[in-house]
């Protein structure tokens, strides 16, 4: 069951705050790439898929796609962080989509902005002061592979968007808790001791984390809870990345990293790179000054990668892998892992 509604989105140029010296240097993987021009037309669609096996839970999803393209594209899957919603990190998914992917955005109910919505004070105080169930959690992992059996069933609903969909290029990517969400769907494991467990979701080819979140598991090691992750990740975080709710410095996000099993890991860590820049939006933050040319970094960088593993761009992995720690010019670092 779904119900869905749509609207055109024009090619959005979008000029950095602050452009810096990384935008002039050097050539993309690619000519014509540009950071601040979505090259095609995107149209936004926007619909509730219902899941009956679940009490008849409402899964809000909102899909960015080329509307001029004319071949299947790569499908990503987004999940929003902690009260968020399926409008986050539009600047990220409107540049990707522009380039010739679908990009379906997933609202977890329980864990989305209904922690805050028509409460007094800032959203964040709400949020900190909100206790999530576990059940909240599990319904959330649990909208992943729902949304993916939906998908491939999308041309009952809306036979353009389906016939833009290739379904055998998927992948995931998240920020905050969406990025948990990622690992799980990864393979990282939940639970602790004699009852850890997988979610994984084996569809997914590679995946983006946008500030991965560590385990909250302490009693099992880091190998045990990371080591079953089984695809390509790339990990991206910063040196202001605190988590606005359980305090933790940023340096506690590279465990996932550090002790991931899965093939081909990467990381980024942009300097001063903030919580929220990957959602587009400040929350209880300050302005950064460098917003501007991080979200410049992280739009690009996210296009190379998903070139590089969803359609097998030797250039764009060359570029990746050689070329972008050059690009960023002292904004931040690279590791590839193999």
């Amino acid at each position: 069951m779904s119900r869905s509604g749509s609207r055109a989105h024009p090619p959005c140029p979008q000029t950095p705050r602050n452009n810096g010296p990384l935008l002039s240097h050097m050539s993309f993987w690619t000519p014509g790439i540009s950071p601040d021009t979505e090259p095609n037309r995107i149209m936004i669609e926007r619909g509730v898929f219902v899941d009956a096996k679940r009490n008849n839970r409402d899964v809000p999803w909102k899909i960015y796609y080329p509307v001029e393209m004319t071949e299947a594209c790569p499908v990503i899957i987004w999940s929003h962080g902690l009260g968020g919603t399926k409008d986050g990190a539009g600047f990220i998914h409107r540049f990707v989509a522009s380039h010739g992917y679908v990009v379906v955005c997933v609202q977890h109910h329980g864990t989305d902005s209904g922690l805050w919505e028509g409460k007094q004070g800032h959203p964040w105080d709400a949020i900190r002061a909100a206790k999530i169930p576990r059940k909240a959690s599990s319904s959330r992992f649990g909208d992943i592979p729902f949304v993916i059996d939906q998908l491939e069933k999308f041309a009952q609903i809306n036979p353009k968007i389906a016939s833009l969909m290739d379904m055998s290029r998927l992948a995931m990517c998240g920020h905050s808790f969406g990025a948990r969400t990622t690992q799980f769907m990864a393979g990282q494991m939940r639970g602790f001791g004699r009852r850890l467990y997988s979610l994984r979701e084996p569809r997914f080819q590679c995946g983006i984390l946008y500030s991965p979140v560590p385990s909250d598991n302490r009693r099992d090691s880091p190998r045990a809870i990371y080591g079953p992750i089984a695809i390509p990740l790339f990990h991206m975080t910063g040196t202001a990345d605190t988590s606005p709710i359980e305090g933790f410095e940023y340096t506690s996000r590279l465990e996932v990293f550090e002790n991931s099993g899965g093939p081909e890991q990467s990381l980024m860590i942009l300097k001063d790179g903030d919580h929220m820049v990957y959602n587009g939006s400040r929350g209880q933050l300050g302005e950064n000054p460098k917003r501007g040319v991080h979200e410049t970094i992280i739009k690009v960088a996210s296009l190379a990668y998903w070139d590089a593993y969803l359609k097998k761009n030797a250039a764009a992995r060359n570029w990746l892998l050689n070329d972008f720690a050059g690009w960023i010019d002292g904004e931040g670092t690279y590791t590839f892992r193999a």
